[in-house]
């Protein structure tokens, strides 16, 4: 079974409506033999937060070392955010193995009427995978209500309520008292109930649940008796990003931010903390930076300042509410609204209860349940709205929105998460170019896109001249296809394409045809009002058409079918020009850059007690630079397995004063540091660029980036310090370490870091085995669909020992991978010895352009 057929089981699911009770999906989890039992479970109900709550449960208790499982819902893009393990979603491999378990129970069970649901299956999917991964916890987002709901066939350690509205009225009852009982059944045997409900439903809680602790907003009497057992209160902004948050119990006190805007999120997160300490002995420190490092895309997330661009999901009037409270504390000039929602939902409430909008653009998600756009226009006309215009999809909508914006004014989307995911979609799909050497790259490209077999095989010999892999709703998809044959081109389409889920679609073709598609695609009206004229714009930038040289075309047409499809040709030496790029800043932006690797540490792996006197560590400097240095990054701790911790101060005790005595030397000074305590004052020592080999897990680093105007390297790992023996399973490495580096630089961006001022490296040797650091020196280009610089960090690792290299004898290989990186598309190359590696990247660049060094 191919895992789009393996979706497409799961999505034809949707067919059943739901049903109360817990029977089905137990029963299923016993032909499972029951992989529940072994897991501890934290369940969180309640009609707005719960999913935000359950992220900083789950971050938090990571932060506690323990390994986390996550079940929320729905899904932003991909099926398998819904599940995930320590941050990561599950495998393609694992769903397609989950639904081979119990496709012949579920075909059996429907035909004797009594098929599981799809949310049943998938509450079981993420169980099962639970058990599989031996976790040490999961938390679960309930779906309705919480008595009936698939997820309560658990019996979980702590549970929590955390806010209850009227929704669901024709399933869990007519008024909130109703509505609370029900979702209250949730309260675990042996712990109290956590909840931030008041009034008259927190009576109903009470009485289903028994001990309850209550989280609210300080009392205004002083010791009222009747006020909250933990008081959360809102410190307000704290940045466009974050909010301020003070969480106490009993003379305990935790002062945090939060990256969850709202007041509403403050009690949430008192919600978070108090189940966190229910489960574990977590630190004040671990549970202040897993809150911080709790993000929950979609949910009030500012994506840009100028003009303000905030996406969130609110779907009812409740969260339009709590929206509207959150909104008021920014200042900006005209509101533009984009707006789509479901057709279940009580829209002139949530138009009346949102900020009136200077313009309105109205949309339908691609979904069925997405209420018609004429409908919705017809709301907020009657809401007194003067400016109210329909676009056929989301994207178009916030196009059109953000053309109309100026700088000083807010663009909103909301309505939906569904409307939220289609215009998220713009900062963070990607054209990923790829190199098709032969058939047998063409076989693997498609195979990875789930490109059903038949339809590969007859595209296998059409994919030898340029090709790019996107990703786009079915109805662009269709008409991607359509219009790429026309010209002479061949377009393979997933299988996965029946239920309103992102399609990934692989485009092949001469530069000619893309040429030609794109400008079709841009001229078109219909393509304008159906997001393919964003798509036009990405195809445009993944393949640089408008730098295309005829170097290129020909190049695609030679005699051995192939073509090298880098992003960087237009600079002919394997790099994209600094005129191109608009930036030359930092001296990859012209040319593949060498960082020297400096480290100032006693137990570093390769060159550990070197240079940890101050002088040995200025002699080493100087001397990379007279072999030609770009870029010198000065560490002071390593990332080997096993590797000692060192403190905040003894890490700038090592790396400080040798920022400060090289950064008068002709060269760019990087600072190798996962702690923003050490990063901010070596940067105010002299240092240029900050290398997180973390990739962001400190939540404050960003903001000490952005707030110097530094560099960033944004590194894709699992763990650091490296844990031997890491046993990761990848889909496919490249595709899987893009995906997940793309929300590490979007957090980055939304900090204020330029995006060409961000370099990604893909982290060969963290969690990565052998072959898959060769596979990704072998695909090093695709990774330029995240639209940053790229940085490959081999020197001396032991992926050599994949070809016979062994510790203390990898010099050779490090030099001809620092050849093979300059030549795949690689920025900078991270090396210890500078003299062999600049003399192989120089020979890489002149064997592309023999001009370069005359």
């Amino acid at each position: 079974m191919e895992y789009y057929e393996a979706a497409d089981f799961l999505f034809d699911l949707r067919r059943f409506r739901p049903k109360p009770g817990t029977g089905s999906t137990a029963r299923l989890l016993a032909h499972l033999e029951n992989p529940h039992e072994t897991v501890d479970f934290v369940q969180i109900a309640g009609s707005n937060g719960k999913g935000s709550t359950a992220r900083m449960v789950e971050r938090s208790l990571r932060e506690a070392g323990l390994s986390v499982g996550l079940y929320t819902s729905p899904h932003l893009e991909d099926l398998r955010e819904r599940v995930r393990v320590d941050g990561r979603k599950i495998p393609r491999s694992a769903v397609r193995d989950y639904v081979e378990a119990v496709y012949e129970y579920i075909t059996e069970r429907g035909a004797d009427g009594e098929s599981p649901t799809f949310f049943e299956t998938m509450t079981a999917m993420a169980i099962w995978h639970f058990g599989r991964e031996d976790v040490d916890v999961a938390v679960l987002e309930v779906g309705i209500g919480g008595k009936y709901d698939a997820t309560s066939v658990v019996d979980p350690i702590a549970s929590a309520v955390t806010s209850v509205t009227l929704e669901h009225t024709g399933i869990l009852g007519d008024t909130e008292e109703e509505i609370a009982r029900d979702k209250a059944h949730v309260a675990p045997t042996d712990a109290p109930l956590v909840t931030g409900v008041s009034g008259d439903a927190l009576e109903a809680i009470q009485e289903i649940a028994g001990d309850v602790v209550t989280v609210g907003r300080a009392s205004t009497v002083q010791d009222d008796e009747d006020g909250p057992d933990v008081t959360a209160e809102y410190g307000g902004r704290a940045n466009h990003t974050e909010a301020a948050v003070a969480i106490e119990r009993d003379g305990w006190r935790l002062e945090t931010n939060i990256p969850l805007l709202g007041t509403h999120q403050a009690e949430n997160a008192g919600i978070a903390a108090v189940l966190a300490r229910q489960v574990t002995d977590i630190a004040d420190d671990d549970l202040a930076r897993g809150l911080r490092s709790a993000h929950w895309p979609g949910r009030f997330e500012v994506i840009n300042t100028a003009p303000l661009v905030i996406l969130d999901g609110a779907h009812n009037p409740g969260a339009c509410e709590q929206l509207a409270e959150t909104l008021s504390t920014y200042a900006y000039d005209d509101l533009h609204l984009v707006f789509g929602a479901m057709h279940d939902k009580d829209h002139r409430e949530m138009a009346a209860t949102l900020p009136t909008p200077d313009s309105v653009r109205v949309a339908e998600p691609s979904l069925d349940r997405a209420e018609d756009r004429d409908v919705l226009a017809t709301v907020f006309a009657d809401a007194g709205v003067d400016d109210v215009r329909t676009s056929e999809s989301v994207q178009d909508a916030l196009e059109t929105a953000l053309a109309d914006a100026g700088s000083d004014d807010c663009v909103l989307v909301t309505g939906s998460l569904f409307a939220v995911a289609e215009a998220r979609s713009r900062w963070t799909a990607a054209g990923v170019p790829k190199r098709i050497r032969n058939l047998a790259d063409a076989s693997d490209a498609l195979a990875r896109a789930n490109v059903p077999q038949t339809e590969s095989t007859q595209s296998q010999a059409d994919a030898v001249h340029r090709v790019v892999k996107l990703t786009v709703d079915s109805g662009q998809a269709t008409a991607l296809k359509t219009e790429l044959v026309r010209l002479g081109g061949e377009c393979a389409v997933s299988g996965l394409q029946q239920h309103a889920e992102a399609v990934e679609t692989v485009l092949m073709g001469t530069v000619r045809q893309f040429e030609a598609l794109v400008a079709t695609l841009e001229s078109d009206a219909d393509g304008r009002s159906s997001g393919l004229a964003d798509v036009a714009r990405e195809i445009r930038e993944t393949l640089e058409l408008d730098a295309a040289t005829a170097d290129v075309t020909a190049s695609a047409s030679s005699a051995s079918g192939s073509v090298d499809v880098d992003s960087r040709d237009a600079g002919g030496d394997g790099t994209e020009s600094a005129e191109n790029r608009g930036d030359d800043r930092y001296p990859w932006h012209d040319r593949t850059a060498v960082m020297g690797i400096l480290n100032v540490t006693p137990d570093s792996f390769h060159d550990g007690g070197e240079y940890d006197a101050l002088e040995d560590a200025l002699a080493q400097a100087e001397a990379m630079i007279e072999a030609g240095v770009d870029v010198i990054d000065v560490g002071g701790e390593s990332t080997r397995p096993g590797a000692d911790p060192v403190s905040v101060q003894e890490e700038i005790d090592r790396v400080v004063p040798v920022i400060e005595r090289i950064a008068d030397l002709d060269v760019e000074i990087s600072v190798d540091t996962r702690k923003a305590a050490v990063a901010e004052p070596a940067l105010e020592a002299g240092a240029d660029i900050v290398n997180d080999v973390s990739g962001l897990e400190d939540p404050e680093m960003r903001f000490v980036v952005a707030d110097h105007d530094a560099g960033l390297v944004v590194m894709h790992s699992i763990d650091a310090p490296v844990v031997p023996d890491r046993d990761i399973e990848y889909d496919d490495v490249v595709e899987d370490v893009i995906d997940q580096l793309s929300e590490r630089v979007l957090l980055a961006e939304k900090a204020g870091i330029d995006r060409e001022d961000i370099v990604v490296d893909p982290g060969i040797g963290f969690a990565k085995s052998a072959r898959e650091s060769f596979e990704i020196l072998g695909r090093l280009d695709e990774f330029r669909a995240l639209g940053c610089p790229i940085l490959f960090g081999h020197s001396h690792k032991s992926m050599f020992d994949h070809v016979g290299s062994a510790a203390g004898e990898r010099g050779p290989a490090t030099v001809a991978a620092s050849a093979l990186a300059a030549d795949r598309g690689a920025d900078i190359v991270r090396v210890h010895d500078v003299p062999e590696n600049v003399a192989a990247v120089r020979t890489a660049l002149a064997a592309r352009d023999p001009e370069r060094f005359e």
